[in-house]
């Protein structure tokens, strides 16, 4: 997962691009990175390992020049963490020059980067897939020019091509060097991509594309839109916008996962509102733990900060048992979801969540978290809970179990790292550690999420093995859990 924006303004964009990141740096703690243009075409760009605080210093700032500019958040799902070369946005001086930021991940890099080597000569130097997506995009891009100048029918007929070469998720923003700025979502819409635009005193407008309406709202942009599945969005230098539908087939089928955990609660995706949904399925599981659970088997609800929160009120509430805050959290530690390696994980646990035991002695609690994918963090949780006097432990998940490999984006991508994967929840409450496991159910989050939306359906793919985009086989998930191993 990553968080990427791209604006178009009258002045420098860089300080408004370092905002939007440090807004979204929930979405990437790896690296980040920033690209800004003139007029003239020149790009300017900074990228470093790290939190945006710790990457950019003033005189990186203020080498950013320029009224056009796009950044990006980054946690590796694909290439490696460390490795500061993968690091985006990725450049190509052909056509024109190229700064392209990539949130996805694409499934079919072998075969793309089989006929990037052979078929287009063209030369890649990292294992990123954003590498890929640029060094497509650039050929698809030339193969489209035709006259001294590039006009914006040129660049959706590329898109349109690039789309029918790539597979998997991708919201992409782009600069076109002496043109203007390029964004579009896979024909899925699988990772989320907002537009919004501001209107200046003498008539003219800014624009904004990013992934989470927060920017916008924090920018004072108004909200335009989503961008839609399959559509292609560019605005020239002059601050005209242009747009095109993918001629094939397309379907807005948003992650799940992006309402469970990965958005924060104050952003809106695909008119739905990450808060409400989160308290909705808080209200579903209240519905499955009074089913599952004994009576009288818990005395207080507590819930694993952050992003827990809004479920375990509203459990709470329907259960009617008190809500308690037991964990005090430690917010200068980063998330650990999103730290590569299991020992990682279990070593910053206890650094980044302290037990008060006057909330847990001589107690049954009920402990709820947003999701349970490798189970490091939950096994300690409830040893914390346990060591901290609580009389038993009952653990329960807003999402389902995480059953399969994520693809799309999310660093789930191995089934034997995944708890769930090949157990029963009684075999999971076992092995975490539980007196009682309780899971929300797959439809039911599916409902949570989507009522009272437009939206018809959502990728579940870790939770029921459903791959929306129909390219997933059996020999690609074994293909990424032994390049993940090796």
């Amino acid at each position: 997962m990553c968080g990427i924006v791209g604006m178009v303004g009258r002045g420098n964009v860089n300080q408004e691009i370092y905002d939007s990141l440090l807004l979204l740096q929930h979405r990437g703690q790896d690296s980040t990175g920033i690209a800004t243009a003139e007029p003239n075409g020149i790009f300017h760009i900074a990228k470093a390992r790290g939190q945006v605080r710790e990457a950019f210093r003033t005189r990186d700032m203020r080498a950013l020049l320029g009224n056009i500019g796009l950044g990006h958040v980054r946690y590796a799902t694909k290439g490696t963490a460390g490795n500061e070369e993968e690091a985006q946005p990725f450049y190509v001086n052909a056509p024109y020059g190229i700064v392209l930021v990539h949130n996805g991940n694409l499934t079919n890099t072998r075969e793309l980067t089989d006929e990037l080597f052979h078929k287009d000569r063209r030369h890649l130097n990292t294992s990123s897939d954003t590498e890929l997506l640029v060094n497509v995009l650039a050929n698809e891009l030339q193969a489209s020019i035709s006259g001294p100048r590039l006009d914006p029918e040129q660049i959706f007929d590329a898109v349109g091509r690039v789309h029918d070469r790539v597979e998997g998720s991708y919201a992409t923003i782009a600069l076109i060097a002496g043109y203007g700025l390029l964004a579009f979502r896979d024909p899925f819409g699988i990772r989320p991509l907002i537009l919004g635009t501001r209107k200046n005193d003498d008539g003219s407008y800014e624009w904004v594309v990013a992934s989470e309406s927060l920017v916008l709202e924090n920018g004072e942009f108004e909200v335009v839109r989503d961008v839609m599945p399959g559509e292609t969005v560019f605005i020239d230098l002059d601050g005209h916008l242009h747009t095109r539908q993918y001629a094939g087939t397309a379907q807005l089928v948003p992650c799940s996962f992006e309402y469970v955990y990965l958005a924060r609660p104050d952003s809106v995706m695909n008119g739905i509102s990450v808060y409400e949904a989160r308290l909705r399925m808080g209200d579903r599981l209240a519905d499955t733990i009074a089913k599952y659970t004994p009576q009288g088997a818990i005395d207080v609800v507590m819930p694993i900060p952050d992003s827990s929160r809004p479920a375990a009120m509203q459990v709470a509430r329907k259960l009617g048992i008190e809500y308690r805050e037991g964990f005090y959290k430690n917010r200068y530690v980063g998330r650990t979801f999103i730290m590569p390696g299991q020992a990682a994980r279990k070593r910053s646990v206890r650094q980044k969540l302290n037990a008060m035991s006057s909330e847990f002695k001589g107690k049954n609690v009920l402990l709820i978290d947003d999701s349970i994918v490798r189970g490091t963090t939950s096994k300690e949780i409830i040893q914390m809970a346990r060591d901290a006097g609580a009389k038993s432990v009952t653990f329960a998940s807003a999402a389902p179990p995480v059953r399969y490999p994520h693809v799309y984006g999310i660093n789930m991508p191995s089934r034997h790292e995944l708890v769930a994967h090949g157990r029963t929840i009684p075999e999971i409450a076992q092995e975490l550690g539980a007196d009682y496991m309780v899971y929300q159910e797959v439809e039911d989050l599916k409902a949570a999420i989507l009522e009272g939306s437009d939206v018809d359906d959502l990728d579940m793919s870790c939770f029921d093995g459903r791959y929306v985009t129909g390219t997933v086989s059996e020999e690609y998930l074994a293909w990424v859990e032994g390049t993940q191993e090796s």
